[in-house]
């Protein structure tokens, strides 16, 4: 039987999260490095009930009646990810020294979590994603830092958008992705992550084309494994993203994937306070 996500208890909060009408999905780029080896993890490596479908890029699932349980809310997905994860750390599978860090503003407060169970620093790798017109839930592109935009050509051609199209929706979010690194950073510099097991870890994926530039500018300081944790993702996006990390860590793969709040009991939107909370650790 599929698995499907159900709404929980708080169909308030979960009807907040539906996104508006978007095209259905219309394929992707060919993702990452070609010729990528991933780790194939098993149930037994970390006691998570395993998925009844094959695929190197997902851990575990926990069916109920056919359906997705959802989280109670983002810190109580953190903790079970986190146990997960720990459980990998134990078997070495991230080598020392080890660095969190988290998409904002929803995948701080998982991270949080993580962080906390693998004794690691906590920082914040500031994404923004570049909408489809008129339907700006549905990510066609990415962009982090000062670096080019990335975008899902794909989408693009199916959407008859050009890049020159979208140039004012990239200058808007390039000013918001830099007032919230000044925000976040409070004058820190960005992390060294060269040498180190990156942990990229975000609330849910639903296209996943801003894990996808994360992960690239990760991997372009060359650290020594770029690991993606997530509580729940879309298959086409765990599958996507199997090629831009050495492993891609999921609890949850809903067959029937409709949105990322649908997964949560309570999935209201952060604030930028709430991040600066859970980065001091308060």
């Amino acid at each position: 039987m599929p698995f499907q996500c159900a709404p929980g208890p708080s169909a308030v909060a979960a009807e907040r999260a539906r996104p508006s009408p978007v095209p259905p999905p219309i394929g992707r780029r060919p993702g990452g490095r070609s010729g990528q080896r991933v780790r194939r993890w098993k149930e037994a490596d970390i006691g998570y009930p395993a998925a009844p479908d094959k695929g190197h890029h997902r851990i575990g699932a926990r069916p109920v009646k056919g359906e997705y349980m959802p989280f109670r809310d983002r810190r109580e997905a953190g903790r079970e990810l986190a146990r997960c994860l720990r459980v990998l750390q134990e078997k070495g599978a991230f080598p020392d020294p080890v660095v969190v860090l988290a998409l904002p503003r929803g995948g701080v407060a998982v991270a949080a979590e993580v962080a906390r169970a693998l004794d690691a620093p906590l920082d914040v790798l500031v994404v923004r994603k570049i909408g489809a017109p008129s339907h700006e839930e549905y990510g066609i592109g990415a962009i982090v830092g000062d670096g080019p935009p990335l975008f899902d050509d794909w989408a693009l051609d199916q959407l008859g958008l050009s890049e020159a199209d979208l140039a004012p929706v990239v200058a808007r979010e390039r000013r918001e992705l830099h007032r919230r690194e000044r925000l976040y950073r409070q004058g820190r510099p960005a992390p060294e992550l060269g040498g180190r097991t990156v942990i990229v870890v975000d609330d849910g994926l639903a296209t996943g084309v801003t894990a996808s530039a994360a992960l690239s500018s990760v991997r372009r300081q060359e650290p020594a494994r770029v690991v993606l944790a997530v509580p729940v993702s879309s298959p086409e996006a765990a599958e996507l993203l199997s090629h831009d990390a050495d492993d891609v860590i999921c609890l949850k793969r809903p067959s029937s994937f409709t949105a990322v709040g649908l997964c949560y009991e309570d999935f209201e939107q952060l604030t930028d306070d709430d991040v600066l909370r859970a980065l001091h650790g308060d």
